[in-house]
């Protein structure tokens, strides 16, 4: 659905993050047989190091185990891509994939024809979302999910999905970060979510691969692909090898509630318990978090803030507009005590504020 060395740059002020939604499928002109051409029997060709044979395995064991489990979703005219979750019929995707709709046609790795599904649940807020199949093949595979939490840098991941149409495509790469904390873009279909604690993978992420699959070689769900990253400078198009996927540990705990409840009930998810919006200085520039609304016992009204004060600070990090706000917060848990620099009557102050819960 991610040049020359530069400094180290913000997340929020250098990327633009573009959601993988596919509004066409591509058509395939040829193609190649994949059996492989046999050697004749005097070919000195050496045999590839056994490490080597043995890390193709891997991948296509790990291919050959996940691959059947990723869906192909039609949402209207848009495609993306999903990961079977149950036995039930129950798919997770992206919020951003399912849009506004309520009904959609899944195919399945089977290949038979697509099959109804219905909306469960969206979450935009975390850019997630559940369908169900109105009809369960018996055939049906849920995918294995993994422990997010124990992922590496540097570990060898398959991005699987239908990248611009073409089901049951796998790539590869690695992970290049854990916990980065991201802002989808609203244009394009986007949620406009922050997201916290996210993986960032060299493995391609292209439009359509959203919703999709980010797999370890022990055949395990780590993450769900959802952003691939532009660069302004490089015009519209993505920045190669810059994508983020949202932790296995994150989708668990959102698929759960839903299936079970219906609804997101406990989100995990920090807040202040305000409505916000960006404020300018002098010269037009972004300045601050201004509180429009403080709810009654929340979170900011038990730390003494009101409507009017301005927002500049939380914990180590400057606070310019409601997107850094949000993207300060998104690392956080609910519960947790952080101090808050803000701005009232042109004097400036702090408060200790427990954080609420979104």
């Amino acid at each position: 659905m991610d040049a020359s060395p530069r400094p180290a740059w913000s997340m929020r002020r250098m990327l633009v993050l573009s959601v993988g939604v596919c509004a066409a499928a591509a058509t395939l002109i040829a193609g190649c047989s994949s059996t492989p051409t046999a050697q004749p029997e005097t070919s000195t060709r050496a045999a590839p190091p056994k490490a080597a044979n043995d890390l193709q395995s891997d991948y296509e064991t790990a291919i050959k185990n996940v691959l059947p489990s990723v869906v192909q979703i039609e949402a209207g005219d848009a495609l993306g891509s999903g990961i079977v979750y149950d036995t039930k019929g129950h798919v997770i995707t992206n919020a951003h994939v399912v849009g506004e709709g309520t009904s959609f046609r899944v195919t399945v790795a089977t290949g038979e024809a697509p099959l109804s599904a219905r909306l469960v649940s969206s979450y935009p807020e975390q850019d997630l979302a559940v369908i169900k199949l109105e009809k369960v093949p018996a055939e049906l595979k849920p995918a294995k999910f993994g422990d997010s939490s124990r992922v590496q840098v540097g570990q060898i991941v398959l991005a699987m999905g239908s990248p611009l149409g073409l089901s049951s495509s796998v790539t590869q790469g690695i992970i290049s970060a854990v916990g980065r904390t991201v802002t989808e873009s609203e244009s394009g279909g986007g949620t406009g979510a922050t997201i916290g604690n996210m993986l960032q993978t060299s493995a391609a992420i292209n439009p359509g691969n959203s919703g999709g699959a980010l797999v370890n070689l022990d055949s395990e769900v780590i993450g769900i692909p959802t952003l691939a990253a532009s660069d302004p400078s490089l015009g519209e198009g993505s920045a190669p090898g810059i994508g983020f996927a949202i932790p296995a540990s994150m989708v668990k705990t959102v698929a759960d509630q839903i299936i079970q409840s219906g609804r997101v009930i406990d989100s995990g998810r920090a807040a202040l318990d305000i409505t916000a919006r960006t404020v300018l200085d002098d010269s037009y520039q972004p300045s601050g978090a201004a509180v429009v609304t403080v709810e009654k016992d929340g979170a900011a009204d038990e730390a003494g803030l009101r409507p009017g004060d301005i927002i500049t600070k939380v914990g180590s990090a400057q606070i310019t507009t409601i997107t850094s706000l949000a993207e300060a917060l998104a690392s956080d848990e609910p519960g947790q005590k952080v101090v808050v620099g803000y701005q009232r009557g042109g004097d400036s102050k702090t408060a200790e504020v427990t954080l609420g819960e979104i």
